[in-house]
């Protein structure tokens, strides 16, 4: 195997780092002196076809994270199991992703990103057809199944991101990293809608994890057909730079190589002295909180709310009712793209007026759709569809922060610690977000349901007063964006020294 820390391109030569850049399009004044321009022609078709490829992956990725909401009701049919068990079943998927994503960060910085992203796939989508097999009495090998999804899954959430950063600079970068953000709550929807489609079209659960395993074989055959074994890692002159952004590299004397190499060791104790990557990496852990537990139990909240209002009748047959899953799964995906791309509209406008734009703008959504899940909680009791809109509205202002979070990452680390910055953002983000979300919300409901005889009025409050945690969350998540702002201009000239 070759030296891990050498080039994907063995012919890229050594870059000199930038000596000035234009954030945004905040500063339109940069000052003469021995400076070379670097600038690229607009990005070959071949780029945007692999950009493409990893975008479909992506949809596929997401949809397999939420089939299991999607037919939440009979999981805890068949298998029996109380709310603690069935939040369970998520955090045992999201604990095996976050612990893997660390190594897929790890080896991502340092060998082939091809071959790690096609064994990925094939992993995760073998994993989810067995999964389809399993019968009622064997649930244990189920929960192990979804560890071993996540398992796979981050290798790919880890390093694909990372490609699309190397393959356009620029306003073209975000723009592209947004649509790929986009394929996050369009996969969350669509493995909802899928989920409760198979089984309401089959009557049997199992189908729902037959049909992501074909589309996944359909994404490696792409993988291995458009995507270029080698992919050119970009060092110093291709900074994560903003919308808008340019740069202009210091002449140099030809030979010299700034890139210092480093350890793991060494890259992490950087990222944690970079403090707008840890704020900023606090609150994409809230945002992952409230939407760990959003996804994983909205369906069965609304449910359950309908039954005390009389709208449905309490599920008794062999497959239940799965409207809920489906308008939801809607819900998922207009509201996502909406807010993905109202996201980065934002930041690309704002930051021609203040360079600290992209945390405020998360700070904000995070405080405002805090506010709706509140209001949705308190009146979905007593008025089913607007309980419908407040979710709306607070997964709308969730959706914002995606591309915007991940563009802060990419400005503020340099571009060699990306890999290891997104892996250890996504172990802190669901190790202390929706790994335990679901999990803690089942075990405050199971707790109230406990204390008080059964019925299904009761049944409903326990989630009720469960759910109001995630408001609360929600509310510190964005305290810790707002933190991020004192700190992101001295850390982003950090990453453009480096």
């Amino acid at each position: 195997m070759q030296n891990p820390s050498a080039h994907e391109n063995t012919d890229l030569q050594p870059q000199p780092p930038p000596e000035e850049q234009n954030y945004g399009a905040t500063a339109t004044h940069v000052r003469q002196g021995p400076f070379v321009s670097v600038s690229r022609n607009d990005p070959a078709k071949r780029d945007y076809l692999i950009a493409a490829v990893l975008c479909y992956a992506n949809l596929i990725n997401f949809m397999d994270w939420f089939i299991v909401p999607g037919i939440l009701l009979d999981l805890q049919k068949s298998f029996e199991l109380s709310d603690g068990d069935t939040g369970l079943l998520q955090t045992v998927f999201i604990l095996c992703y976050m612990l893997a994503a660390p190594i897929f960060g790890y080896l991502g910085d340092r060998y082939n990103r091809k071959i790690i992203l096609g064994a990925g796939i094939f992993f995760w989508s073998g994993v989810t057809l067995g999964s389809s097999f399993i019968s009622e009495l064997y649930y244990w090998i189920f929960f192990l199944s979804r560890g071993l999804v996540g398992i796979g899954t981050a290798s790919y959430s880890t390093i694909a991101p990372t490609i699309i950063a190397d393959l356009f600079e620029e306003g073209r970068r975000t723009t592209m990293l947004s649509i790929f953000y986009i394929f996050i709550p369009v996969g969350s929807g669509l493995g909802y809608v899928l989920a409760a489609g198979m089984a309401d079209i089959t009557g049997d659960w199992h189908w729902a994890f037959r049909i992501t395993p074909c589309m996944g074989g359909l994404a490696l055959v792409l993988l291995i057909l458009l995507v270029p074994r080698r992919t050119q890692r970009r060092t110093a002159p291709h900074r994560a730079l903003s919308i808008s952004g340019t740069i202009r590299v210091a002449a140099e004397k030809p030979g010299v190589q700034r890139t210092a190499k480093t350890t793991w060791c060494q890259d992490v104790i950087s990222l944690a002295k970079n403090w707008s990557f840890v704020w900023s990496s606090l609150g994409l852990t809230a945002m992952a909180f409230v939407t760990g537990a959003l996804g994983m139990w909205v369906p069965l909240f609304l449910y359950r709310a309908q039954v005390v209002q009389g709208i449905v009748s309490p599920c008794l047959q062999e497959s239940c009712n799965s409207s809920n899953s489906l308008i939801f799964g809607g819900i998922t995906i207009g509201m996502g793209i909406l807010g993905v791309i109202t996201g980065a509209e934002a930041a690309r406008r704002l930051r021609k007026i203040n360079n600290k734009a992209d945390p405020l703008i998360c700070a904000t959504s995070m405080f405002v759709s805090a506010l709706c899940l509140y209001i949705a909680l308190m009146v979905a009791q007593t008025n089913i569809l607007s309980t419908f809109i407040f979710i709306a509205f607070g997964e709308l202002f969730l959706s914002v922060n995606w591309a915007v979070v991940t563009d802060i990452l990419l400005y503020v680390v340099t571009p060699r610690r990306q890999s290891t910055a997104i892996a250890l953002q996504i172990l802190v983000s669901h190790l202390l977000g929706d790994a335990g979300s679901p999990y803690l919300i089942g075990i405050i409901s199971n707790a109230i349901q406990a204390k008080n005889a059964y019925s299904f009025q009761w049944s409903f409050w326990s989630m009720q007063y469960s759910f109001i945690v995630c408001a609360f969350v929600g509310v510190f998540g964005g305290g810790f964006f707002l933190l991020t702002s004192f700190y992101i201009e001295e850390d982003r000239k950090e990453a453009e020294r480096l």
